[in-house]
């Protein structure tokens, strides 16, 4: 059941209309492990950070089933770091500052003990880096899951079609859906998305939930509504380590068991944006997990009379 996770791991700095975050961890890599540690372990982590990185950071990851040996620790360096700043509606915010530092010149090394790995998950990196990864693996994972952003579609675009090419499930969001694909329709997009390369493709839709597609199946997913919505940073990567870590775990990659692992990561997403950053979704439980999932059947399950 083993996972690979490659991605960042990193510090951020949030402002939203609730509150400031301070220095903060964050990360695609590191909201996909918590969440996914949850299901299946070990994870095997593959990412960077610079010695400034929290030690009790790397400890908690590992009594979690977390494997850091992939992660590069760069002695002298600083580690990524991202600030933002949220807008009222929480689904539009500011880039404030982003220091790649260490995230530069990444080069990722996949250790022989990750080799063999049934399910891997690409979080956003440069194309060229997660090509790089692929081009590693000694054999191909049951399952491929990439994840990206429009900022490569503008300056990457070539390279991303080339890994496009090579992985089963793309994750984006609605707008990249639409400035990938060309199409705004999303049904559009998506049957264009898939001619080229994926076999599945995930369309997150924020607040409004999540779409499922593959060849001519599709399946829509609400968000869970909240009282509360603190931080939606990492939201999207908490999703992906749910959807990931169910599929590792039941080792089922049907299009049935997508829908399920969609549901489950709708679930793990809820529990990252009632707090900052990986506050939240370190400390739920697995009773809460099934708690809100069962909350999720009862939002989508209804019963009709028929006239």
């Amino acid at each position: 059941m083993s996972l690979t996770v490659v991605g960042t791991m990193a510090f951020d700095e949030i402002e939203t209309p609730f509150g400031k975050s301070g220095k903060i961890i964050g990360g695609s890599a590191t909201y996909i492990a918590w969440a996914a540690s949850n299901f299946v372990q070990p994870i095997n982590q593959v990412s960077v950070v610079g010695e400034d990185f929290p030690k009790a950071e790397m400890d908690a990851l590992s009594a979690k089933g977390v494997a850091l040996d992939g992660v590069q620790i760069k002695e002298g360096e600083k580690s990524f770091y991202w600030s933002g700043k949220y807008h009222m509606d929480m689904n539009t915010r500011d880039s404030l500052v982003t220091d790649l530092n260490v995230l530069a010149d990444f080069q990722p090394v996949i250790p022989e003990t990750y080799q063999g790995s049934e399910f891997l998950i690409l979080g956003n990196l440069t194309p060229q880096v997660q090509m790089s990864v692929l081009d590693q693996l000694k054999e191909r994972p049951r399952l491929i899951v990439m994840d990206t952003m429009n900022f490569w579609m503008e300056v990457a675009l070539e390279d991303l079609l080339k890994v496009l090419k090579r992985v089963d499930v793309l994750m984006v969001n609605d707008g990249e859906a639409r400035q990938l694909s060309g199409e705004y329709s999303l049904v559009k997009a998506a049957r264009k998305i898939l001619e080229m390369g994926p076999k599945y493709l995930i369309i997150k839709k924020g607040e409004h939930g999540a779409l499922l597609f593959c060849d001519n199946h599709v399946f829509f997913a609400p968000a869970m509504p909240l009282d509360e919505v603190y931080d939606p940073t990492g939201a999207g990567d908490t999703f992906a380590g749910g959807f990931i870590g169910h599929l590792a775990r039941t080792k089922d990659i049907s299009f049935e068991n997508m829908k399920t692992a969609i549901i489950v990561g709708s679930a793990m997403a809820s529990f990252c944006v009632e707090k900052f950053g990986t506050e939240r979704i370190r400390q739920v439980t697995k009773g809460e997990i099934a708690a809100r999932i069962e909350q999720f059947v009862q939002l989508v399950n209804f019963d009709i009379d028929l006239v």
